[in-house]
């Protein structure tokens, strides 16, 4: 049973991701007067582009082939590792920790800008010089608030953590800036506004989708579905482990993980809501302010550090 309980975390990823994109860009339409793509728009995306075939420039390697499987596989692993349906930890939620989880993500965006740069064009590679920079400042952040978390929790497994975060007062200045700090990295990992117009179809003014500009077919299936996965899984550190783990299976019971299936996924709901809010009320920053916005972020979370030991 706790396999299948893994398992079916797993499944809950990879099929409620395309519909968390589908809520936040229909939600996004409604709240500028119109009346969007249907919720299951990212859906028939990844199936058109699954059957299609993909080309690849002359100038790409092997390598390139690679690089979407283990992009995809990314955001699968570290949701092994994390509460997303138990309160528990599960077999395999010990293969590594909190910082771990993060060189796993880092690792598969890393691939990315290494098969984007693979292609030799001249667009993708606006993207890398772009995602190296803003990467400057966003890899100090998740660093500061995953050791902040640490701090608060005394353990870096992401099931001890939120106990302890569940233990802790949910006003208390180290919790609120922990929380804000790590929603603005939701934002720029996401590729949301203010940091980036998920929107935008020109070139020159995309940051994230310029990595895959010369992706098709299966890859882009695969990079695009990847990234669904790595914003639910920020999405659910942020509301099950540095939030609270209120609502989730305590046994492995059919009514119980029904009801965290339900709960969690309205909980991803509220952060797309969020995000969406934040989107309607910002517009695209500049790319040299964007590192105004980062180090805002990192000193919130160093803020909140400091209110660890307060």
């Amino acid at each position: 049973m706790p396999i299948v309980a893994q398992m079916l975390q797993v499944l809950f990823v990879l099929a409620f991701s395309p519909l968390l994109k589908g809520f936040m860009d229909r939600l996004k339409a409604r709240g500028m007067r119109r009346v969007g793509p249907p919720l299951l728009q990212p859906y028939r995306h990844l199936g058109k582009w699954l059957h299609k075939e993909t080309v690849r420039t002359v100038h790409t390697t092997g390598f390139s082939g690679v690089v979407p499987v283990l992009y995809f596989c990314a955001p699968i692993i570290v949701t092994l590792l994390i509460p997303v349906l138990t309160t528990f930890p599960l077999p395999l939620a010990f293969m590594a920790d909190m910082l771990g989880g993060g060189m796993i993500l880092a690792g598969g965006g890393l691939l990315l800008l290494w098969a984007a740069l693979d292609s030799g064009s001249p667009y993708t590679a606006i993207g890398v010089s772009r995602m190296r920079l803003i990467g400057t400042l966003g890899e100090p952040l998740v660093l500061m608030a995953l050791f902040t978390a640490a701090a608060i929790g005394h353990s870096t497994i992401p099931y001890v953590v939120n106990q302890a975060m569940a233990a802790h007062s949910f006003f208390a200045p180290a919790h609120v800036l922990l929380l804000t700090a790590w929603f603005l990295l939701i934002l720029t990992e996401g590729g949301r506004l203010p940091v980036d117009n998920p929107d935008s179809a020109h070139e020159f003014s995309l940051i994230d989708p310029n990595r895959t500009f010369e992706s098709s077919g299966v890859d882009l299936a695969l990079y695009e579905w990847g990234g669904f996965m790595k914003l639910t899984v920020l999405s659910l550190i942020l509301v099950n482990v540095l939030a609270s783990p209120y609502g989730l299976a305590a046994s492995l019971t059919v009514p119980t993980l029904a009801g965290a299936i339900a709960v969690s996924a309205l909980k991803l709901l509220l952060v797309g809501t969020l995000v969406v809010l934040v989107e309607l009320s910002f517009a695209k920053l500049r790319l040299m302010r964007i590192s105004e916005y980062l180090t805002f972020a990192v000193a919130l979370a160093a803020l909140a550090a400091v209110a660890v030991g307060l």
